[in-house]
């Protein structure tokens, strides 16, 4: 009989990535929701421009994500990776401040998302070295949570201080973004120094030989997950444009921030009992779910007449996220062997990455074209994405691990 954990339970190290994490979200969500509104609204840009920024900045640290989880593997640690990532990051947000040109904002994305390159896998791979198996997906879970918890405080905070410096005003304005962007710098240093100060490497066995950089050791069952995870992610395009969606549809800033607000919530909520359910459940079951979740969404999204009816939508899209992304990270830790784990994760999220830049560019096609042509107008990309998702839960139907490692 399995013992029963709880979130005090769970290690040091497994509070404190929660924490920096928390941090690390309050700052990033002031910038990251409205950044396709100052590029829209302020600079004037395209959509298809927007999806090309989103799309390269993803995909240019994804290779990051693949050596840093791997770099993390031969030197057994894995904490100043990541200290260091979430350094560069933070070092990147005042580009956005000095931006004129969508030059200077394409150089901030890539900034920020080269230091999540580094830092996300061996972050993860330290997450899963600090947990027995049985609690990962309710470490992941917890971590999701306060993960999400920041960005509903970053959020909250963005509301009130575009409230106090434009009011309800429908458009974005340019002194608001670059205020924010000053405010945003205060968690993301704080964020750094938790985990600079207060996390710990967890000792992995050195009598094992040095990781050898190939997929082919991290077994067939988790190369097939990566392929049935890359068509899912090649629907799964940006959510800039699901917010230029709820502009489109007539939401304004403050309204748009306050959809924000809520979705965060229930993705707040819903982490931590997912977690906790797929390790009782099994972790595929529950993938499987939040992805039917995000297919309807996207279809609602395709379909979606009014502004009420987008920001139904997009909170619960809370349970999509809430549902698979702590719940993933846990099934990889379950497959692969625990001396490869940072290449694994690298892997993973190399996979979302690389898949985010021809994701983001057919969805900015679909909606808007480019040059003569106009494209097939806001609908398209969600029936793309709502397509691509219901191929991806099939394959994940008759997927099947061969092996479970602790």
């Amino acid at each position: 009989m399995k013992t029963r954990t709880s979130q005090s339970r769970l290690p040091r190290n497994v509070w404190i990535v929660a924490f920096t994490s928390f941090l690390t979200d309050v700052s990033s969500e002031m910038i990251a929701n409205l950044l396709p509104l100052f590029l829209r609204n302020v600079l004037g840009v395209r959509t298809a421009m927007i999806g090309l920024i989103e799309g390269v900045a993803e995909s240019t640290a994804s290779l990051l994500k693949l050596f840093s989880g791997w770099i993390s593997d031969r030197l057994r640690a894995r904490k100043w990776l990541a200290v260091l990532g979430y350094a560069v990051s933070t070092l990147a947000k005042p580009l956005y401040f000095f931006a004129r040109s969508w030059g200077l904002v394409a150089a901030g994305r890539w900034g920020d998302r080269l230091g999540k390159g580094i830092r996300t896998a061996p972050r993860d791979a330290l997450v899963a070295d600090s947990v027995r198996p049985e609690q990962r997906g309710l470490a992941f879970g917890f971590h999701r949570a306060a993960d999400t918890a920041g960005a509903l405080l970053g959020l909250v905070t963005t509301f009130f201080v575009v409230w106090l410096l434009q009011g309800s005003g429908g458009d974005l304005k340019a002194q608001t973004f670059r205020s924010l962007v000053l405010i945003a710098l205060v968690p993301a240093l704080l964020a750094v120094l938790v985990l600079a100060f207060g996390a710990r490497d967890v000792p992995i066995d050195h009598s094992i030989g040095s990781p050898r950089f190939g997929f082919k050791s991290l077994g067939q069952p988790f190369r097939r997950l990566m392929i049935i995870v890359g068509i899912f992610e090649l629907g799964n395009s940006s959510d800039a444009f699901l917010i230029l969606r709820a502009q489109q549809r007539g939401l304004s800033v403050l309204g748009i921030i306050a959809m924000l607000i809520a979705f965060n919530f229930l993705y707040t909520l819903i982490s931590t009992p997912a977690g906790r359910m797929s390790d009782r459940v099994g972790r595929k079951k529950v993938i499987i779910a939040g992805w039917w979740i995000y297919a309807l969404v996207y279809l609602g999204m395709a379909l979606a007449r009014s502004a009420p009816q987008v920001v139904v939508l997009y909170i619960l899209y809370g349970l999509y996220y809430g549902l698979t992304y702590g719940t993933a990270k846990a099934l990889v830790a379950d497959i692969v062997p625990s001396t490869q784990r940072g290449l694994a994760f690298g892997t993973y999220n190399a996979v979302l990455g690389l898949s985010d830049l021809p994701a983001s560019l057919i969805a900015g096609l679909l909606w808007g074209g480019l040059g003569a042509w106009k494209g097939f107008g806001p609908a398209a990309p969600f029936l793309f994405g709502a397509v691509a998702a219901f191929l991806a839960m099939a394959m994940l139907i008759f997927w099947k691990p061969e092996t479970k490692h602790t």
